[in-house]
This record gives C-alpha cells, structure tokens and sequence, in this order.
C-alpha cells in the first residue's frame, strides 16, 4: 500500500508540474527575468504550493505518526553555515541559468528533451562528485 500511495503522489507531484508551466525553461527563465519579459505566473504556483503546505503540515502534526512509516523523519540541525549558503546559491544559480530544477526535471524526461536527460545527468554528477570529494580531499592531506 506504501508504493500505490507514492505512485500516486508522484503522480499528482508530476500533473501539478506539468499544468503549471514549471517543465518549460523558458517559462521558469521568464519569471527570473524581472527586468525584461517577466512572467509572474509561477510566483501564483508557489504561492499555492505554500498555502496547501501550510495547511497540508497542520493537519499531519495532528497525527502520533505517518500513515505509512514508522515515526516522523526531521531535520536534526537548525544551524545556518557555509554548506547551507553555498548549496543553496548553486541550486538557485542552476535553475536560472538551465531553468529546470530537479523536481521538474523528472517528470520533463517524459517530453522527450534531451536538453532534460543532460540537466539530470549533470545532477547525478554533481550529487555523486559531492560525496566523492570528502574522501578524495582526506586521502590527499594525509
């Protein structure tokens, strides 16, 4: 029951996606452009993806537990330090240069884009070098 319930999140994730415009680059790179052809479209898609959070959160704090996992998994940190900033910035910077952020990115594979498949190889490189590089700089002071 765990897996259909998740299909039918990705699913629903995937349709919101797509009727909003987010798949298209040119349509994500409008809204970053605020002083030529800005689009503020997206900014209405975000703002309802906050007001259906919000509530969204307030009515599963209600329960003891997920409906389909053990107990509630939160970030234990609160701290706001360089690892935060510089992923942050580079995760921002991505998505105004390629316009695709990884959430759209996925369910955008279906358009047939190959500029799509490039933008989520180059994240797969980008997740894989970050867990390489800790071990690669620890070998090379020692």
């Amino acid at each position: 029951m765990k897996l259909v319930f998740a299909l039918l999140t990705g699913l629903v994730f995937g349709a919101g996606i797509a009727i909003s415009g987010i798949m298209d680059p040119a349509k994500v790179l409008n809204f970053f452009d605020v002083a030529g052809a800005w689009d503020p479209s997206l900014a209405f898609v975000m703002g309802g993806a906050v007001v259906v959070t919000f509530v969204g959160y307030r009515l599963v704090w209600r329960r003891q537990s997920p409906l389909f996992g053990g107990r509630f998994q939160l970030p234990t940190s609160t701290a706001i330090d360089g690892r935060l900033v510089g992923g942050s910035a580079l995760f921002g910077i991505g998505w105004g240069i390629a316009g695709f952020c990884p959430g759209a990115a996925i369910p955008a594979l279906g358009t047939g884009r190959w500029e799509v498949a490039l933008f989520l190889l180059a994240v797969i490189a980008g997740f894989s070098l970050r867990r390489l590089l800790p071990s690669v700089l620890s070998k090379a002071a020692t």
